[in-house]
């Protein structure tokens, strides 16, 4: 039998283990076969990291000037595509995704190092006409400890967006990954070292929600957190910061739409459509999970997207198909309870991607599948089901389409296609959703685009330079000079 590997916390820049000696198993989505542990820290190794945390602000990170602090984040970049071979299968692993899927997000993690490498020194404050003989400023200064609790779907991406951003600003950070997912950013951490980075300015501590995730959002050591995950874990998490009065971004998830207008290009329409509903097996906050057809086109679109879903291939991760299996038993379970509870109400499923042929029998793998005429106030219309379900509806005119877009609780991304200059913006400016794409579709966007929700997928914005802004304060200093 292979041995497992051990993996520890990462805290004042040594490796430790979990104070109570706990540990939890880690499982590989594509056979169920677990093949490592990590600490299942609780209150007292977050209590750790953020006095580390808060040594390294007080120190030599907080003491770094802008300039010195770019270098640093740059350096971990050129690292982190140094090792991007290894971190890729360990994504890979670690989450099930394709490993052309894991390779591109650790593309994108060293992006978002490189891209914040370069924005920390262009951070500027200002300065405030005001009263004869005085001068005021307006400074952007770090919080000081920032705390980040980032999923499972895009460990190495969110982390990077999360802390690169964080870091850029001069703040110390206490990340605390999904306990599904913790390899990528315990690695890029141990680069980050390598790369210069002081001992305590970054520090990972794993473990289960309940315990190290809450115990983070609610310590007073914290000066500003960052979530993303579910809407009902965020309002559990803006409740334990709000006891401190500590700022949150939070970035909920989305069940958004993609409008497909009569003249639409559909050479270019339909494999956005397809791959952003499959891509990380639909675990994606901004998977386009909604298909909204107008009905002169509608039965010519269903027929061309069932034939692109049965031509799609599920499997292992490693063997860079189509579509992974879905992270945990516990997702699958849900996925398929979700899917089976929409078809006993009379949903079809009109198409079902194929699984392949030698997929180990432990996976978690639930194929793609395509719903048709769901009842948009149907729950799997409403909800966010985190896997490979898109589903499709018929409307009839902009508003009928604006309405259908815009009737959920959530508002993260949005897609519209359509030839028409002047309903492309007339469109994207009624849709409630942080971003709109128009003929495309980003699933987040960029790294060089703000991104974030309305209604009940959250607020604030991480990615681009607003990303950089939201882990800043101002601070006023009046100087009278007479």
């Amino acid at each position: 039998m292979t041995a497992l590997a051990t993996h520890h916390n990462l805290i004042a820049g040594e490796s430790c283990a979990a104070l109570s000696g706990r540990t939890l198993d880690v499982l590989d989505p594509a056979d169920g076969q677990v093949f490592a542990t990590l600490p299942r820290s609780d209150a007292r190794d977050i209590a750790a990291a953020v006095a580390a945390a808060r040594a390294a602000f007080r120190g030599p990170w907080g003491r770094a000037t802008a300039t010195e602090r770019g270098r640093v984040l740059s350096r971990l970049s050129a690292l982190i595509l140094q090792q991007q071979d290894e971190l890729s299968a360990l994504e890979c692993r670690d989450t099930g995704k394709p490993i052309q899927q894991a390779r591109a997000d650790i593309a994108a993690c060293a992006r978002y190092f490189e891209y914040y490498g370069g924005a920390a020194d262009k951070l500027h404050g200002e300065t405030i006409p005001y009263a004869q003989g005085s001068t005021v400023l307006a400074l952007r200064v770090p919080f000081g400890v920032t705390g980040h609790i980032i999923p499972w779907n895009y460990p190495a991406q969110i982390f990077g967006r999360s802390a690169g951003g964080a870091l850029a600003a001069g703040n110390a950070c206490v990340v605390k990954p999904a306990e599904d997912a913790c390899l990528t950013p315990l690695r890029i951490a141990a680069l980050a070292l390598q790369a210069g980075l002081p001992a305590g300015a970054l520090n990972i501590v794993c473990g289960l929600g309940v315990e190290a995730g809450a115990a983070l959002a609610g310590h007073p050591g914290i000066n500003h957190l960052s979530f993303t995950g579910s809407p009902q874990t965020g309002t559990a998490v803006t409740q334990a910061a709000a006891v401190n009065h500590v700022p949150v971004t939070l970035e909920l998830g989305g069940k958004s739409p993609q409008i497909l207008f009569a003249d639409a290009d559909l050479v270019q329409a339909l494999p956005v459509l397809v791959n952003a509903i499959v891509q990380n097996a639909g675990q994606t906050c901004a998977a386009g999970s909604r298909v909204l057809i107008e009905k002169r086109i509608y039965a010519d679109v269903m027929a061309a997207l069932t034939q692109r879903f049965e031509a799609l291939i599920t499997g292992p991760g490693s063997q860079g198909l189509d579509c992974g299996p879905l992270i945990s038993r516990k997702q699958l379970d849900r996925v398929s309870a979700m899917v089976d509870a929409a078809r006993a109400d009379g949903i079809r499923s009109v198409a079902r991607a194929q699984l392949v042929k030698n997929a180990p029998a432990g996976g978690f793998y639930f194929p793609p599948q395509l719903l048709d005429e769901v009842p948009p106030e149907h729950t799997i219309a409403q909800s966010e089901v985190f896997g490979p379900v898109l589903a499709a509806f018929a409307f009839d005119g902009e508003d009928q389409a604006v309405d259908l877009a815009n009737g959920t609780p959530f508002g993260l991304t949005a897609a519209v296609w359509t030839r028409d200059g002047a309903r492309q913006l007339r469109v994207a400016q009624q849709i409630d959703a942080g971003q709109v794409f128009i003929n495309n579709y980003g699933a987040g966007g960029g790294i060089e685009l703000p991104f974030g929700g309305m209604k009940h997928s959250g607020h604030g914005r991480e990615k681009a330079f607003e990303g950089l802004r939201s882990f800043t304060t101002i601070k006023t200093i009046a100087i009278q000079h007479g």
